[in-house]
């Protein structure tokens, strides 16, 4: 991508045509796109047909009320979506991941997933790479903070007292998102995805992908000229003013972003974040 195209340059538009010309390209673009879909439905029919693997139901988290297992996590449904936080324990909620408080920002309504059978929770790890390991409790009590600060109100666990057993084969610190299923009282999981993978909680960026400006990612295969922040580091697009974006309706609402870390919040409150 030439450097020219990373600018904010807002003038920068597609060509203007006639209706039918435009139809036209926009119906050719659909062929590919219903190709797309049909392509996604096979992938899934595949997910669908993978093997599993017996994870120990007994495995320990925390939860509001005190230690409690893989199994109850499950609420008494047939599988569990388990989204595996990556909370940095001990800093303040401005530090803390911008991809996941995004991701799980647009986690808001479980009732279709629950018809279905299904429960959906997070599991905060409470240990980043970047920090070390932490006190689990303390750690897991910083996360429901965050939680309650952001307005999310899904359940809500700390994996950090089985995170290797749980993440075996992954790196624990990173985004993961792993299905299970149980027979009784065993637990198996099924599939697992990190990285982009976790989009499939996402609509923001599938909204994004359909204008004509798309993420505004450096790294989008864009005409020269598109609009582009400029940005210090890879994640910095989902962050606003030093903090990550879904954080400043919470601020402007006058809500507190102490989580009880040695640190509270203190990045400036901008003028025209959105």
């Amino acid at each position: 991508m030439n450097d020219d195209s990373k600018n904010n340059d807002t003038s920068a538009l597609p060509p203007v045509v006639d209706r039918d010309t435009w139809q036209a390209d926009v119906e050719a673009l659909r062929v590919r796109e219903k190709a797309h879909t049909r392509e996604g439905d096979a992938i899934a029919a595949a997910r669908r047909r993978l093997p599993m693997v017996e994870v120990d139901a007994s495995l320990e988290l925390i939860g509001l009320s005190g230690p409690v297992t893989l199994l109850d996590a499950f609420e008494g449904r047939r599988q569990l979506i388990a989204y595996y936080f990556m909370w940095w324990p001990g800093r303040p909620a401005p530090e803390q991941c911008e991809g996941c408080t995004l991701f799980l920002s647009q986690a808001s309504e479980l009732s279709y997933l629950h018809s279905r059978d299904i429960t959906y929770a997070v599991f905060s790890q409470g240990r980043n790479t970047a920090f070390g390991p932490s006190d689990a409790q303390v750690s897991y009590d910083e996360s429901v903070r965050y939680r309650d600060f952001m307005g999310w109100d899904m359940p809500w666990y700390s994996a950090q007292p089985s995170l290797d057993a749980l993440l075996v084969g992954r790196e624990p610190g990173l985004m993961h998102l792993v299905c299970y299923v149980r027979e009784g009282d065993r637990v198996f999981e099924t599939y697992w995805t990190t990285r982009r993978g976790v989009e499939a909680m996402d609509y923001s960026y599938a909204l994004m992908d359909l204008t004509v400006y798309g993420r505004q990612e450096p790294w989008e295969d864009s005409p020269s000229g598109w609009p582009q922040p400029q940005v210090d580091r890879e994640s910095a697009h989902m962050r606003t003013n030093g903090r990550p974006t879904a954080q400043w309706p919470r601020i402007h609402a006058g809500h507190s972003d102490d989580l009880g870390t040695a640190e509270t919040g203190t990045a400036p409150m901008p003028h025209n974040c959105h």
